[in-house]
């Protein structure tokens, strides 16, 4: 590990799925940490707030500070406030609490999705459909096609709605989530490692939401892991060579700390 300077980990589907940890994760963690990487929490999570997810990890016995989780939330946040918007939030409301400073009230210039499946009904989706209509712009929070719901079953995320809406109102979704480029800019910068995205890992279950897009485009070590949302032959549909692939978060740090 002394050549790797800071790791970002995906949270669902990596660190645990639903409430469960995966395979030695806790201990991997604190592991992890001795080497004198940095590490940041990058999660696409959207059905609770930063801080209910920070109590979350905390619950799960995981040792996270606050400021260390980085979550498309906290960036679809910042970008709505940023611009004045007064949006539409298609959002659960265990994560509406992040959007309370910002007026909501209509008319409506931004409809921002995220993963809610009490608000994406029929109902929610045709109150987007029309604001978009009549001019609004279309956050996507991210656009994961599904995620490790338990061990054995996956569900639809968010991406199959917002690709519904921008087919419907002939728009396109600006992403704030992983795997965009800016979203891992923000965690680099604070890990003091803009200009040292070589020696930072990214870990996570999804060769495309994680490993692919701003990951690959900025240079970062990618290591994919298969648990989670992870299904055999996911490593061969990366755009590019992975460098590595592990049954676990656990093996993947006992891997890279290893080579140290």
């Amino acid at each position: 590990m002394a050549c790797l300077r800071g790791v970002l980990l995906d949270i669902s589907g990596t660190l645990h799925v639903d409430y469960v940890p995966t395979p030695g994760a806790v201990a991997a963690l604190a592991q992890l940490r001795q080497s004198g990487a940095q590490v940041r929490f990058v999660t696409n999570s959207t059905k609770i707030s930063d801080a209910a997810l920070h109590a979350k990890l905390a619950e799960m016995g995981f040792a996270v500070s606050r400021a260390e989780v980085f979550s498309s939330l906290s960036a679809a946040t910042q970008l709505v406030a940023q611009r004045g918007y007064r949006p539409l939030l298609l959002l659960e409301d265990d994560a509406l609490a992040q959007f309370r400073d910002i007026p909501q009230h209509p008319p409506h210039d931004a409809v921002v999705v995220g993963l809610a499946p009490s608000k994406l009904d029929y109902a929610g989706m045709n109150h987007a459909f029309q604001a978009l209509l009549a001019g609004a712009h279309l956050v996507g929070i991210h656009r994961a096609r599904y995620f490790a719901s338990s061990a054995t079953e996956l569900s639809l995320g968010p991406g199959p709605f917002v690709a519904a809406l921008e087919e419907a109102a002939g728009v396109r979704a600006e992403l704030v989530g992983k795997p965009a480029p800016e979203f891992y800019r923000l965690a680099l910068a604070d890990m003091g490692l803009l200009d040292s995205p070589h020696a930072v890992a990214m870990v996570g279950d999804d060769v495309a939401a994680d490993l692919g897009g701003g990951a690959l485009e900025l240079g970062l070590r990618r290591v994919l892991v298969r648990t989670g949302k992870y299904r055999p032959g996911d490593e061969d549909k990366a755009a590019a060579p992975l460098d590595g692939v592990y049954d676990s978060f656990a093996a993947a740090v006992e891997a890279l700390c290893g080579a140290s």
